[in-house]
């Protein structure tokens, strides 16, 4: 009866009989966002990554470091749903077999049909922790004939050392996805501190931080990320202190920015009529700070999060692939297309591109958002 309803509401307006109704601003912000269907797209793709990543051990069928020497760039497995006759079958795969070409010494692999193997779920495997603190060995799927041999199943094929890649893909969104967050954590203090001092103060104290953000943003930003990088795996520092190193190095270069912008609204903010009669109300600097300037920036901090993350995300990407990120036994989405740097490899298995998908899409998914936070907090088109 939802258009019964409507038509009541429309005929009471009709009538001179509007009913008005009171919102706040955050109702109005979230009624604006759920209106932006791109932005609610881009957003179930950033909770579908998280998920994902949250459970990466359980749905991945092995440890992201077991290695399959006999298999390495093995093409996806093929998940059959026929029988040879074309009848309908619960999912299997067959064992595949790798045969060397002895004159041209071509790697080619191909499926042993003598014996099916079933997709079964919730089956036993390699040790793990379930959330991160809860011991268990159990994982999504995996294939079993049905005398209890186990087949090996690649849903997106292998790297050179025959580690499936379905799994480190979805072990690598931790770093992928928690790079970002971890830049803004340490950045954005540093911005807004100093953004809202520089603004707030003015004369000297503005004079000497903006002097500092404009030697900050000289700083070539990749060629030191890569000379750090390089510093720390030298140093033979373990994979999570240089991927610490690079949290840092990446807030250094990216938090000036931030507070020249930051400046310019704490110096619109400051002047307003508000902000004035706190301040002859007797209302000390930190007061007024936290009470009046810092909620008017809110919104922007808020969009400028997500759409700095993916830029971090690229970042890191792009500094794995060249080889001055994320080191083994960590992996992250860059890491993983390192391999692709050899034309010949890509010719030879396109399947080790596949990674770069998954940067392509959680960066279009973070923009999605970020476009969607932005024209829902913009008070012109708020309604």
């Amino acid at each position: 009866m939802a258009w019964l309803e409507r038509r009541k509401k429309k005929r009471a307006v009709l009538g001179g009989e509007a009913e008005y109704v009171s919102r706040s601003q955050g109702q109005m912000i979230w009624r604006a966002f759920r209106r932006h269907r791109i932005g609610n797209i881009g957003t179930a793709m950033i909770v579908l990554f998280i998920l994902l990543a949250v459970f990466a051990e359980f749905l991945g069928p092995y440890h992201y470091s077991r290695q399959f020497r006999q298999y390495p760039f093995s093409p996806p497995s093929i998940v059959h749903f026929r029988d040879a006759d074309g009848s309908l079958s619960r999912p299997f795969v067959y064992k595949t077999t790798r045969t060397i070409d002895r004159e041209t010494y071509q790697v080619t692999y191909r499926e042993d049909t003598s014996k099916k193997y079933y997709i079964r779920f919730f089956v036993r495997g390699s040790d793990h922790r379930l959330f991160g603190f809860i011991p268990t060995n159990v994982h999504l799927f995996g294939a079993f004939a049905e005398d209890g041999t186990e087949a090996n199943i690649f849903l997106i094929g292998t790297d050179r050392l025959g580690r499936d890649l379905f799994t480190r893909c979805l072990v690598g969104s931790w770093i992928s996805l928690a790079v970002g967050p971890l830049v803004i954590l340490v950045s954005f203090p540093i911005g807004i501190l100093l953004g809202g001092l520089s603004g707030y103060y003015g004369g000297g104290v503005d004079m000497f931080i903006q002097r500092v953000c404009e030697v900050t943003l000289a700083i070539p930003g990749l060629p030191i990320l890569m000379a750090m990088g390089a510093a720390l795996r030298g140093f033979g520092l373990p994979a999570g202190t240089v991927f610490l190193g690079i949290i840092i190095a990446l807030a250094m270069v990216s938090w000036g920015g931030m507070a020249r912008v930051i400046r310019g609204q704490v110096l619109a903010i400051r002047e307003m009529d508000f902000v004035t009669a706190a301040q002859a109300a007797g209302a000390n600097d930190v007061r007024v700070t936290i009470r009046h300037i810092i909620p008017n920036v809110t919104s922007y901090l808020v969009v400028n999060a997500t759409l700095t993350i993916p830029g971090m995300m690229l970042t890191e990407a792009t500094l794995s692939f060249l080889g001055y990120g994320i080191q083994e036994p960590m992996t992250s989405w860059g890491q993983l297309l390192n391999a692709a740097t050899n034309i010949g490899a890509i010719e030879q298995h396109p399947w080790i591109l596949i990674p770069g998908v998954f940067i392509v899409i959680s960066v279009l998914a973070f923009n999605f958002m970020g476009d969607a936070l932005r024209d829902a907090v913009d008070p012109f088109s708020i309604v």
